[in-house]
């Protein structure tokens, strides 16, 4: 993998991770129309490292809202009343969010890497995606706070985060269609979607960093890695600030054409490919 590839796949990175049309998809299907191919490891293995620059997107951009949920929880403990704050409640729906994730990383996770190298997999999966965000805009009757989410709700999200763990099925797309379809704004719902990312892709990066550690010659692909997660980075950042500003103001219809039109691109150049 070359700098400039790793700079574009950094940039597409940061752009689709916080949109709802799949970074994972786009990981796939940009360097295959492109025709770049590397060793399938490695591939995997930087789809998800690369992942961490967005994280630092999310902490930077969330970083007062991250850390009054860390100091909720913390005091909520130390009163023995975890659930004393709202903040408090947030900080531990995030963490039961997490487990249906962890779950089905650790028991698909051969699955899962078998499907990043199919992008004629990859490209239905995004029909998908465009289901999800259509149908939980029609089934969104209400305009809910997070104020009164429940832990039952949180699970449920947790699990459409679990979905999107396969390359096509958006992971903000996803839980923010799953908070849209149990009724919260969506502003709130994006809100939530991107705080829950942390502790995922935390998660995700130790385990890839294991798999890039183990590599025959790791440090060759080092500096490819390292421009692409700043790359990442920035324009997670920049992405994060516009969604929240569109999902204010606008549904979530856009993004479920866009993932229309790019997954039927992937499967005519599939059946074209033969």
């Amino acid at each position: 993998m070359t700098i400039f590839q790793a700079v574009v796949l950094g940039i597409v990175q940061g752009l689709t991770e916080f949109l709802p049309v799949s970074s994972s998809a786009h990981l796939v299907l940009v360097p295959w129309w492109l025709g770049w191919s590397w060793d399938p490891d490695v591939t995997f293995t930087f789809d998800v490292l690369v992942q961490l620059g967005t994280l630092v997107g999310v902490i930077v951009f969330f970083a007062r809202d991250l850390l009054g949920l860390v100091i909720g929880a913390w005091n909520g403990l130390l009163r023995r009343q975890p659930f004393e704050t709202p903040e408090a409640r947030r900080a531990w729906f995030i963490i039961l969010a997490t487990f249906p994730a962890v779950i089905a990383g650790l028991a698909f996770k051969e699955s899962v890497e078998r499907a990043f190298a199919s992008p004629t997999a990859t490209s239905a999966f995004l029909l998908v995606t465009a289901a999800i965000l259509l149908v939980s805009e029609r089934l969104a009757r209400s305009e809910r706070s997070l104020e009164s989410m429940t832990w039952r709700e949180a699970l449920w999200i947790g699990v459409a985060q679990a979905a999107s763990l396969f390359p096509g099925v958006s992971r903000s797309g996803a839980t923010i269609g799953a908070g849209r379809a149990l009724g919260f704004r969506r502003q709130e719902a994006a809100h939530f979607s991107f705080l829950m990312s942390v502790p995922v892709m935390l998660g995700a990066g130790v385990l890839a960093a294991k798999d890039f550690a183990s590599m025959s010659d790791p440090a060759a692909h080092a500096l490819p890695l390292l421009t692409g997660f700043v790359a990442a980075a920035i324009v997670g950042y920049l992405s994060i600030r516009w969604m929240l500003a569109f999902v204010g103001r606008h549904p979530l219809t856009a993004f479920a054409v866009y993932c229309v039109v790019v997954g039927l691109a992937g499967l005519a150049t599939s059946l074209l490919r033969g």
